[in-house]
């Protein structure tokens, strides 16, 4: 797939790159389309390539020893991801699937330093997508480790809405096929407990759902919950 250098500058990774730098870069890199629900790679599988997410938007999942699935990322359009070399891996941590049609940018493992090298924003770029992802890491742990279910629900949701929430009439709408089952591995709880959380906040004017759909109608409602502060 031939790639359109004016669709990669428009991301701030790339946008004040020269032509023959950003000619360079791309030399090396192929485009891929995935389809929805296709994996862009698999847990454990050798780290061939680092991505770049140009299109769509992609889940991170991983499997826990004891065989519990859950999602610890959401891929947005101008991410970095699978650049296992800079967490000092040879392997992929994760699972990464399309959870609409997505369009990535991949390079082969090896040429990471290099890159980083002669394009200072890459590293600085995966530095920040690296503390980005302990940071959310570390919310997770200590709200599955201080909060009740309804509250980490919320949060989630206002994660998903603040990242990838579009405007729609009088409320935000989460921009790509979202399920119960997803929010609920990114909880840590079960199916039956998000879907008896979201029905009651559907019947309170808090959000309005539909399959893998879901729309926020009262995002100070829906923070209220978050903060614990509900009557």
């Amino acid at each position: 797939m031939k790639i359109d250098r004016t669709v990669v500058r428009s991301l701030a990774l790339f946008d004040k790159m020269s032509d023959e730098d950003l000619d360079r870069l791309l030399s090396h890199a192929n485009a891929r389309r995935v389809a929805q629900g296709d994996a862009v790679f698999e847990q454990g599988e050798l780290a061939a390539n680092f991505f770049l997410l140009l299109h769509g938007r992609l889940k991170v999942m991983q499997v826990t020893e004891d065989g519990q699935q859950i999602i610890v990322r959401v891929v947005h359009p101008g991410d970095l991801f699978g650049f296992a070399k800079a967490l000092q891996r040879v392997d992929y941590p994760g699972t990464a699937k399309a959870a609409t049609e997505s369009v990535v940018l991949g390079w082969p493992t090896d040429l990471w330093p290099h890159f980083v090298e002669q394009n200072p924003r890459l590293a600085v770029s995966a530095m920040q997508t690296i503390g980005q992802r302990l940071e959310e890491a570390h919310t997770r742990i200590r709200e599955m480790s201080t909060q009740e279910v309804e509250r980490r629900v919320a949060h989630a949701v206002l994660r998903l809405s603040k990242q990838a929430g579009r405007k729609e009439g009088e409320g935000v709408r989460i921009d790509f096929p979202i399920s119960r089952q997803d929010i609920a591995e990114m909880t840590g709880t079960t199916l039956h407990t998000v879907s008896r959380i979201l029905s009651a906040w559907e019947s309170q004017g808090l959000v309005e759902g539909g399959r893998q759909k879901l729309l926020v109608r009262d995002m100070a409602g829906l923070a209220v919950l978050a903060d614990g502060g509900r009557d």
